[in-house]
């Protein structure tokens, strides 16, 4: 085969890139998820469907979807970044065999597992990466954590998940809420109070309860796309949210106020590690974990966009 009749050099980053826009259907919330903005995104995609000589999304009103060549390249693609992370990974493991990276979610505190770990293998390079809840599974698979500290629900195929604690579940209001100031609150006391969703099918099921154990369905709050909108949109009175208790009760305004869910399991803070890991430091950060990370730490609640 002729040089000029080979597969073109395809840049992963683009490959990426256009991975994301075809799983969020939608450029702006990719661009969101890439921390690019949306017309630079645009431009990489276009770049790589020039690279390739064929178009592979079609743009209309309601998003993006698959052309016949983008449906053949997808699977592909993931394939293809899947390959190239492990390789990386299994290259740097072999040339940093002291290295360990920890991700944690929002809200959640990892310093005193990492601070013992470096204190038993001072050899050991060992850091803390913050990593978006919806992201935690991937980044393990994908090698760009080593162990994960999250909530669930989570993915767990091809992980090992221990529960590291458990931790009751609060209804955050408006700090005038009719109901602030209740000593606890049962399902049926907010049957009919709008809750706060997220783009998450699995996350508003959790953490709104829905539907509740008597069939009936959750009504349906504002949707926050981002962190940010989170406490305004119960502040401002459009919704309430269930969010995990914080272990000194505070609250992160003093607009809002959290008030004790009874007979509602509690939500779980998690390890999660790759199930083959076979790593020293991945096995002595686990015994850390488990030693440091089982009592309640001073994060505010963070509910369903932690």
């Amino acid at each position: 085969m002729t040089e000029s009749a080979s597969a073109p050099d395809l840049d992963l980053r683009l490959v990426r890139y256009f991975v994301a826009v075809a799983e969020h259907r939608h450029f702006g919330r990719a661009a969101t998820h890439l921390h690019l903005t949306q017309p630079s995104l645009s431009r990489q995609v276009h770049r790589l469907e020039q690279q390739l000589g064929a178009r592979l999304l079609d743009r209309t009103p309601q998003g993006n979807v698959l052309t016949a060549a983008g449906e053949v390249f997808l699977p592909r693609a993931r394939s293809l970044l899947r390959s190239a992370d492990q390789t990386v990974a299994a290259t740097r493991a072999a040339a940093e065999p002291s290295r360990l990276l920890v991700g944690y979610t929002r809200g959640l505190i990892v310093t005193p597992a990492v601070r013992a770990l470096r204190r038993r293998h001072p050899d050991a390079e060992v850091q803390a990466v913050f990593v978006e809840f919806g992201d935690s599974a991937a980044a393990l698979r994908e090698h760009r954590v080593d162990a994960m500290v999250t909530r669930l629900p989570l993915p767990t195929e091809g992980l090992r998940v221990t529960v590291l604690r458990e931790e009751i579940r609060m209804l955050l209001m408006p700090a005038d809420h009719p109901l602030a100031g209740k000593e606890s609150l049962g399902l049926e006391d907010i049957a009919n109070e709008p809750l706060l969703r997220v783009p998450d099918p699995e996350w508003n099921a959790y953490w709104r309860m829905d539907p509740r154990p008597d069939g009936s369905p959750v009504p349906d709050g504002p949707l926050a796309e981002s962190y940010e909108d989170k406490f305004e949109l119960v502040a401002s009175g459009e919704a309430v949210a269930i969010v995990p208790a914080a272990r000194d009760g505070g609250v992160p305004r003093p607009d809002l106020t959290v008030v004790p869910l009874r007979d509602v399991p509690p939500s779980h803070v998690v390890l999660a590690t790759r199930a083959g890991d076979r790593s020293r430091l991945v096995a002595a950060f686990s015994k850390a974990a488990e030693a440091y990370l089982t009592a309640p730490d001073d994060h505010a609640p963070t509910g369903p966009l932690s």
